[in-house]
């Protein structure tokens, strides 16, 4: 992994690398493509954060945070909590470190605002991500979130 490791926001004149982010063709059921988290990262602009991730000037991946939702989404505000929504590493990138990045990216965001951890869901199973995520830190809530694994990285 390079020292060139950055964030862009998504605009015009970078949305078709974001969009060309494309996991391996075993991993497409994990996660949602990049076009479709944008889609949500339009309907949900308060709450979502989404991010390429570069090396140098080379699109590896994409990211997407929610930043202070309704985790229980039940109107009360009684579980407000930021994290990572999408992570998306293409194909050929994987395991060089952008993952990490990532999550670290995401974990300073969140401390930036004041946050002292950081939620992550992810699909259970053998060939889900929970090993990178456990690697990380995160541990398990013992939650589910539409079916998803809920983990928690401590900020502090």
């Amino acid at each position: 992994m390079t020292t060139t490791l950055r964030l862009e926001k998504i605009t015009p004149k970078n949305f078709d690398a974001a969009i060309g982010i494309r996991v391996r063709p075993d991993q497409e059921h994990l996660v949602a493509p990049v076009v479709k988290s944008l889609a949500e990262a339009y309907v949900h602009p308060e709450a979502a954060w989404p991010r390429l991730i570069l090396d140098g000037d080379r699109p590896v991946g994409f990211l997407m945070a929610f930043l202070d939702i309704d985790f229980a989404d039940d109107g009360t505000g009684a579980d407000i909590r930021s994290g990572l929504w999408r992570l998306n590493i293409a194909a050929g990138e994987q395991g060089k470190g952008y993952g990490r990045f990532a999550v670290e990216s995401v974990a300073a965001e969140i401390r930036r605002r004041g946050g002292d951890r950081l939620t992550a869901t992810w699909e259970p199973g053998e060939s889900g991500p929970e090993r990178f995520y456990l690697g990380l830190g995160f541990r398990l809530t013992g939650e589910k979130s539409g079916g998803e694994t809920v983990g928690e990285l401590e900020l502090g």
